[in-house]
C-alpha cells in the first residue's frame, strides 16, 4: 500500500480551491470542456458498422468452433459500446442529461450493464477515488488494496488475496458477468428509477443474444461460445476501468482534501500513443478525466500537457507509466497487499 504519510499528509485540507480553478480557466481557454458531438457520432456509427459486421460474421460461419474468433471479436466490440456508454455517464456528449441517458440506456443494453445502475455506483467512485470508506471501486470481496483489508478477509476471499496478484487477470475473466448479475438484481430489488424500463432494456437484447447463439451454435459450442465472450469482455473492461487508481495513495478515513489534490494525488495515467487512447476508451488519461469528467474523451490527449505542467508549478506529484509498467506497478501493489496473509507476524511473546 502506497504511504500516506507523504504526498495526501502534504495536501491541503478540502477548504482550498483556488488552484482548481486556475487549471479550470486555463481549461477553458483553450475550448477543451466544448462538446465534440461529432467525434460521438462517427464513434458511434463506427461501433454499431461493427457490431452488425460481427453479426453477420456470426451467421455466416454457422455452426463452428471458429465461432470462438467471433466471440471474442464481439467482446471487444461490446468494450467499446461500454466506453461510449461510460461518456454518456458524464454527460460528455450532450448538455441535455436526457440525451446522454437514451444513449447512455442504449449501450448498456448492448454490453448487459445496467446504465442506472452503474452511474451511481461511478459517481460515488469519481467522488472520493481511493477513499477506504466511500470508494466502491475498493469495497471488493475478492481483492485487498492494502494490508489493513488483506487482515480482514476470512475464508475462501483469505485465500484468493493470498496470491491475488498472481489471480488477478484470472479473475477478471468474471468481471462481465459479475457486472451483468450487480445489473439484473439491482433491477430485481428495485434500488433504480423506473426499474420495469431498465429491466427490458437488459432483458429483451439478453434474451435475443441468448435465442441467436443456441440457435446457430451446438449447445457445447453456445457454451462456449457465451463463456469466451463474457471472459474476454471481462479482462477487456477490467484492464481499461481497474488499475487506474491500484498503487496509489489511499484516503484514510477523516482525511479531507480539496478537489485538485484528491484527484490527481489518487489517479495514474497511461502514456502511449493515439491508439492507446482508442484501445483504453480515454480511460488512459485517467487524472485529465478525474479532474474534468465531463470534458469529451478526444480533448483529453490536449489537457494532459496543460494538467501536468499546472501540477509541476504548483509541487502536486503527476504519476505516469508506459502500459508495461503500469500493470507491473499494479501487480506489485496487490502482491504488497497481501504479504501478511503469505508471511504471516510471528506470535508475540507470551502469546
Amino acid at each position: 500500500m502506497t504511504s500516506l504519510s507523504d504526498p495526501i499528509a502534504r495536501a491541503p485540507a478540502a477548504e482550498r480551491g483556488s488552484d482548481f480553478a486556475r487549471l479550470t480557466r486555463e481549461i477553458k481557454e483553450v475550448g477543451l470542456l466544448d462538446r465534440r458531438r461529432g467525434y460521438y457520432f462517427a464513434r458511434m456509427a463506427i461501433n454499431v458498422v461493427l457490431l452488425a459486421a460481427t453479426g453477420l460474421v456470426f451467421v455466416l460461419v454457422g455452426d463452428s468452433w471458429w465461432q470462438m474468433l467471433t466471440a471474442a471479436l464481439l467482446a471487444v466490440v461490446c468494450t467499446q459500446f461500454a466506453f461510449i456508454g461510460h461518456d454518456a455517464g458524464h454527460r460528455q456528449i450532450f448538455r441535455k442529461h436526457r440525451y446522454n441517458d437514451l444513449v447512455g440506456q442504449l449501450h448498456g443494453g448492448v454490453t448487459g450493464i445496467s446504465y442506472q445502475w452503474w452511474v451511481g455506483k461511478h459517481t460515488r467512485h469519481h467522488a472520493n477515488p481511493n477513499h477506504e470508506d466511500h470508494d466502491p471501486d475498493i469495497e471488493i470481496h475478492a481483492i485487498a488494496f492494502s494490508r489493513e483489508q488483506a487482515g480482514d478477509k476470512r475464508g475462501l476471499y483469505r485465500w484468493i488475496t493470498k496470491y491475488q496478484a498472481f489471480l488477478f487477470f484470472p479473475l477478471l475473466l468474471a468481471e462481465a458477468v459479475v457486472l451483468r448479475l450487480s445489473s439484473l438484481r439491482a433491477v430485481w430489488r428495485r434500488e433504480i428509477d423506473r426499474p420495469w424500463l431498465e429491466g427490458m432494456v437488459q432483458v429483451v437484447p439478453l434474451a435475443g443474444y441468448l435465442i441467436a447463439v443456441f440457435w446457430v451454435l451446438s449447445p457445447p459450442q453456445a457454451v462456449a461460445f457465451i463463456a469466451v465472450h463474457q471472459g474476454v469482455m471481462g479482462v477487456y473492461l477490467g484492464c481499461s476501468f481497474a488499475p487506474n487508481h491500484k498503487g496509489m495513495p489511499i484516503i484514510a478515513s477523516g482525511q479531507r482534501l480539496d478537489h485538485l489534490h484528491k484527484q490527481v494525488l489518487t489517479s495514474r495515467n497511461v502514456t502511449g500513443g493515439r491508439w492507446v487512447d482508442a484501445l483504453l476508451g480515454g480511460l488512459n488519461h485517467q487524472i485529465e478525466h478525474h479532474l474534468f469528467p465531463h470534458m469529451p474523451r478526444p480533448n483529453l490527449r490536449r489537457a494532459q500537457p496543460i494538467v501536468e505542467d499546472f501540477c509541476a508549478r504548483h509541487a502536486i506529484p503527476y504519476s505516469k507509466a508506459g502500459m508495461r509498467a503500469f500493470y507491473g506497478e499494479v501487480l506489485r501493489h496487490l502482491h504488497d497487499a497481501g504479504a501478511p496473509l503469505r508471511h504471516p507476524a510471528p506470535p508475540l511473546a507470551g502469546q
